[in-house]
């Protein structure tokens, strides 16, 4: 592919050097008349100052940028207007968990990742989560529909009463052959659609006894575990900087959780539980992450209008 790319680029230079090439050796045989020179000379000068003055390109943008601010301004209204409303549930379980619960929020305005922290006795407990998580799911669910629709175009899926049966006979979908009343259930549990999975990061740091990391997946109300790590130090858990991050590779991270006994997986969900890391919280940070991430597209149209504007 990379080669198709470079032969296609390499042809028109090619091309015009050919042409260049023959051009001046046909202008070198000409006699050297002094009209002659003069006449080309002038007959050349026009196309460089049209060239030069044209202003086309310069008009093009300005009325360009005008309507890119005008539909971000209809776009920004809308968000405002519907927006938030939208996600009405969402904000009330925001609100209820948080103002009964002790948990403390860092959410800076632009960014992406979010902190919950807490005290529960001598240890600091730290949950990290991200908008970006949401961002991922749309695009996997575009992919899973594309690759869905192959599916059905490979398998020869058909409009419904078109079948390749005998004379007279009518194909039907699987669809078709639901009963009335199991279809209205069917359209009942797909609007019941499970919650998107959050990742969450979960430390809890012992003063001089380093700290765990709690790899999780929140969803449906359960924290899914996936693994769990001990590290002497604790900015480790952490890894905020590359070095940080490449020496917690080096680092032996424990099984994944799924092949510990199932005792030790039922006393560390419990050990989570017990902190306030419950099915409470599950449901509230799939929602936290709509909310936000609903406020951070409506700065984003803002910031662009007024860049655009500027």
């Amino acid at each position: 592919m990379l080669s198709l790319r470079t032969f296609a680029r390499s042809v028109p230079r090619t091309l015009s050097r050919s042409i260049a090439t023959t051009s001046r050796s046909s202008f070198l045989s000409v006699p050297k008349n002094g009209f002659l020179q003069a006449s080309l000379k002038q007959a050349t000068r026009p196309s460089y100052a049209a060239f030069s003055t044209s202003s086309v390109f310069r008009q093009s943008p300005a009325e360009g940028d005008i309507e890119l601010v005008a539909k971000l301004e209809d776009e920004l209204k809308h968000e405002k207007a519907s927006g938030l409303e939208d996600l009405e549930t969402s904000v009330q379980n925001i609100q209820y968990v948080l103002q009964n619960n002790s948990w403390e929020v860092k959410d800076v305005p632009g960014e992406q990742e979010v902190v919950l922290t807490k005290k529960f006795g001598k240890e600091e407990i730290r949950l990290t989560f991200t908008v970006a998580d949401l961002q991922n799911l749309s695009e996997q669910e575009d992919f899973d529909d594309s690759a869905f629709a192959d599916e059905m175009d490979f398998q020869g899926h058909q409009p419904a009463n078109q079948g390749r049966g005998a004379p007279g006979a009518v194909a039907q979908h699987p669809e078709d052959r639901i009963a009335p009343a199991d279809r209205e259930m069917d359209d009942l549990d797909r609007d019941m659609e499970p919650s998107f999975p959050a990742r969450v990061n979960i430390t809890i740091e012992k003063p001089g006894n380093g700290s765990l990391l709690i790899q999780t997946v929140a969803q449906d109300g359960l924290f899914q575990i996936e693994e769990v790590s001990y590290f002497s130090k604790p900015d480790l858990a952490h890894a905020q900087t590359a070095e940080q991050d490449w020496a917690r590779q080096s680092l032996y991270a424990g099984p994944p959780f799924e092949n510990l006994d199932e005792d030790l997986q039922t006393f560390l969900e419990r050990y989570l539980e017990e902190r306030g890391i419950n099915a409470e919280l599950a449901n509230m940070i799939p929602d936290y992450i709509q909310v936000k991430e609903q406020k951070e597209y409506v700065r984003w149209l803002e910031n662009v209008k007024n860049f655009v504007a500027a």
